[in-house]
């Protein structure tokens, strides 16, 4: 995969309605996997009272906001470095340390292989076996460290929802020290899970200063028009990071926006169960379809192979277009073919609407 194609996401609105018409609430954007419940009661309150104080730039330090993600993520202060979105931080991370050689996982995030390579670095990819469900061999990985200045997890893995322990992580984190490599753990859907604590490495950042933790605020919240997201990094580094960005990077709706957010332990609850249940739904109903092949989720997504089907993911998009419904075509991910696309778990009116599609393009159930 090469050229803009290659590095394409989902969610595009405004895309899909400049060539097709229409306006965004006659669409189902299946392709962004956003916390389906939607905009939080308290966000939406902040934000209008909020308002007023565009007129002044923002706190470039983000003090209130720093000591909001501190207390709830139980981290020091001096390890937080904010973000535009996680993805900014990742430019910044790559253009600071200049990395010769990155290595990702295949498939993945692909803005980990755009950052490197916008910081003059050659990517090398560990491609994930679907023969075992594209589980995260780190053991087979970590043999992979030699000469590599960066490497890039994502956990859980976007997109096919593979899961790491900590215990894993620790284990690859000091083979890496030993290498000289420093290790990106992104964890901007770690929120999602209603056992986080089992798979989050911010427990490590003290003891290993090559680990930097990347977390989006954007997904869990619901609020990817703001742009929000932090890193967790040893001190010298954070303060590296935070020279090294625009100073008003934030501005101040999204930074006020995140303090009552990680305040907001009534939507936080409400969304872990709701994902639990929703995810597993709408799995079962995707696998009674015949021709597609889901693998089963640990967050707010599901991929999908529908090679049985005869039908092309991208074909599968176009046509599901036609319906107003936008799944994610994943053939641009290096690792996967032609044969897989991603859906967000949403609200279960809209599963339905999905499902229902799904099954009167392809043919109906096994």
């Amino acid at each position: 995969m090469s050229g803009n194609n290659a590095f394409e996401h989902g969610g595009n609105l405004y895309a899909t309605t400049r060539k097709n018409g229409g306006s965004f609430n006659e669409i189902l954007d299946f392709s962004a996997n956003i916390n389906p419940l939607g905009l939080s009661v308290k966000i939406r309150r902040s934000l209008e009272e909020s308002l007023e104080s565009v007129i002044h730039y923002p706190d470039a330090e983000a003090y209130a906001l720093k000591q909001a993600i501190s207390q709830f993520y139980h981290v020091d202060s001096e390890r937080i470095a904010i973000g535009n979105g996680a993805v900014e931080l990742m430019y910044v991370l790559c253009h600071i340390i200049t990395p010769k050689r990155v290595l990702v996982t295949a498939p993945t995030f692909s803005e980990y292989e755009s950052a490197a390579r916008a910081s003059g670095a050659t990517v090398e990819y560990f491609y994930l076996n679907e023969k075992y469900g594209f589980a995260i061999d780190l053991d087979a990985i970590a043999k992979q460290l030699v000469d590599i200045d960066i490497v890039f997890i994502c956990n859980p893995n976007n997109p096919t929802g593979t899961l790491v322990s900590t215990q894993q992580v620790e284990q690859f984190i000091v083979t890496a020290k030993s290498q000289n490599t420093y290790v990106v753990v992104d964890e901007s859907f770690i929120d999602f899970l209603p056992d986080a604590a089992l798979y989050t490495c911010r427990n490590l950042l003290a003891q290993y200063d090559n680990l930097i933790i990347l977390h989006s605020l954007t997904k869990f919240y619901a609020i990817p028009g703001l742009r929000l997201g932090f890193s967790l990094a040893n001190p010298t580094l954070t303060l590296l990071l935070h020279k090294g960005k625009d100073p008003w990077n934030v501005n101040t709706l999204a930074q006020n926006a995140g303090v009552v957010a990680l305040g907001d332990t009534g939507y936080q609850t409400a969304s872990i169960e709701y994902i639990q249940e929703a995810k597993k739904d709408l799995y079962n109903k995707l696998l009674a379809i015949k021709g597609l092949k889901p693998y089963f989720p640990s967050v707010n997504f599901i991929l999908v192979n529908c090679k049985e089907t005869l039908l092309t993911a991208a074909q599968l998009v176009e046509i599901m277009t036609s319906y107003n419904i936008l799944i994610r075509n994943c053939d641009n991910y290096p690792g996967l073919s032609c044969d897989y696309f991603r859906v967000a778990v949403k609200k279960p009116e809209q599963n339905t609407l999905l499902v229902n599609a799904l099954q009167k393009v392809i043919g109906g159930n096994r």
